[in-house]
Order: structure tokens, then sequence, then C-alpha cells
């Protein structure tokens, strides 16, 4: 399982308030999933869009972070295409368009809810 941090809101298995996005490389991709809880509503039933946003800007970031780029997210856009229901477990994908230009799936019960494109910007040399 790819993770920055325990602590980390998206990834981090520790954080109780987060949503524990588990999630391991698969290729050229990140693959795996986070169970949308209670925590998450938005509307009654349905998953706040900006917890969506969030896993999604997760994936990407998590698959920068395991291709060894020091880079952060600059720019996110979602299209929210359904919703993803509370009580069960949301699929991630993500994949690189090029190096610092991602892509990511969200999905539920085979459905695709989310799409997302992330430009990511550099922020240092390569981790040692």
């Amino acid at each position: 399982m790819i993770t920055h941090h325990e602590l980390c809101f998206g990834c981090g298995q520790v954080n109780l308030f987060g949503l524990q996005v588990e999630l391991a490389r698969e290729g050229d991709r990140v693959a795996g999933r986070f169970f949308a809880k209670q925590d998450h509503q938005g509307p009654p039933g349905i998953v706040h869009g900006g917890i969506v946003a969030t896993a999604l800007d997760e994936a990407m970031a998590l698959l920068v972070h395991d291709s060894q780029i020091s880079a952060l997210t600059r720019r996110l856009e979602v299209d929210l295409l359904r919703p993803a229901p509370i009580g069960t477990f949301l699929n991630l994908t993500a994949w690189m368009a090029d190096e610092l230009t991602l892509e990511a799936e969200l999905e539920a019960d085979g459905r695709v809810c989310a799409r997302a494109r992330g430009i990511f910007v550099r922020t240092g040399p390569a981790p040692a």
C-alpha cells in the first residue's frame, strides 16, 4: 500500500477523520478503494462532492509520490457524473497522462461516478 504519512487526511490509516484510502501500484497506475462513511455525507445517502474531489486528488498525488516526483497539485478539475453512495466501498484508479498531468476515476458498483484531471507542479528535486 502507498501512503504519504499516517496522519494524511487522504491516505493516513491512523487518521480516524480521514478517508483512509488504500491504493497500490498496478503497473503504470494506482488502484484501490476507500469506504464512504456517514461522516463523508453531503445530501442524505450521498458522498459530499468535496470528498469525492479529495479522493481523486489523493489517488493522483500518491501516484506522483510513488513515481519519485516531488510535486504538489496545482490545478484540479473534477466532473461529478453521478452520486456516489454512502456505506459502500468506492474504487479509485489514477494514471499519468504525462509526467505532471494525471487523470483519475472514482467508481461505485462498476459505474463511474466522477473523473478528474490534475496538473502538478514540481516542488524540488526527486526524493532520494
